[in-house]
């Protein structure tokens, strides 16, 4: 019989897509610890109520993923005391503060030759690719940082999806949770009170028309194929997660060993 695991998740006003990843289950029948790894999009809009919440948490590291793009946009994160804030930009999935300046200001025309026909879909999967690929060092650092002293750990991007979705994937692949259970966990971005708010400046009726709104899906989606993705990536370029984490990453087995001891019950 499968143990529940008691939802600790808060109505947060300001901040999107935030959960407690613990309870997802290891490949030798171990779990996640509730309360050391969560998740969720910036927290650059964290009402007062948010952030007393967020406090409480105990968190040691919040790990920031946007980069300068992101951040002039959105701001910076609230500041919470006696918490360590580090941000390490990957590389941004629509690859660029031009690209959405287009996302946000441009015509249909436009949207239908940058997003259309399954453009958007496959800038996403190559983007996955891409994260896991060229962005060694930046996991490195993460998996080195959690298993030397950073828990409670916080990791977000922008929306929560992406590039931090992918940050947690590789730190739960470093401690053996199952692959499915780290799908299961990325596709919870889809609810729609996880979802991203998507903005866009360029007046007129087709703003948020269904049309608009249909071709930048793909961007806000958390879809199997984009994770699915990443994995593939890991297996073509290394062979296996094992190989990854210890060459790739540089993530010796005795730091993994650490990693279980901080992350799972």
């Amino acid at each position: 019989m499968t143990q529940q695991v008691p939802s600790t998740e808060p109505e947060l006003a300001g901040v999107r897509n935030f959960r407690d990843v613990g309870g997802l289950p290891t490949v030798d029948g171990r779990r996640v610890r509730p309360g050391v790894l969560f998740r969720s999009g910036h927290l650059a809009h964290a009402t007062e109520e948010d952030a007393e919440f967020l406090a409480s948490l105990g968190l040691h590291t919040i790990f920031d993923f946007r980069n300068a793009a992101d951040q002039k946009l959105e701001g910076p994160d609230v500041e919470l005391p006696g918490t360590r804030n580090v941000n390490l930009p990957l590389t941004d999935p629509a690859h660029g503060a031009e690209f959405w300046k287009m996302v946000r200001e441009g015509d249909i025309e436009q949207l239908h030759g940058l997003l259309g026909d399954g453009k958007a879909a496959a800038r996403m999967v190559g983007s996955y690719r891409t994260i896991v690929k060229e962005r060694t060092d930046e996991h490195s650092r993460v998996l080195h940082s959690i298993a030397e002293d950073s828990v409670p750990a916080l990791m977000h991007c922008a929306a929560g999806k992406d590039r931090a979705g992918i940050s947690i994937a590789v730190t739960l692949l470093a401690v053996d949770v199952e692959r499915d259970a780290i799908l299961a966990d990325y596709l919870e971005s889809n609810a729609k009170h996880r979802r991203y708010k998507v903005r866009r400046s360029g007046g007129g009726d087709s703003a948020y028309s269904p049309e608009v709104m249909d071709l930048l899906s793909p961007l806000f989606d958390a879809r199997a194929e984009y994770l699915t993705a990443a994995f593939e990536s890991i297996e073509e370029t290394w062979g296996d997660v094992d190989t990854y984490l210890e060459q790739g990453l540089k993530v010796a087995p005795q730091t993994r060993e650490r990693l279980r001891e901080r992350l799972l019950d």
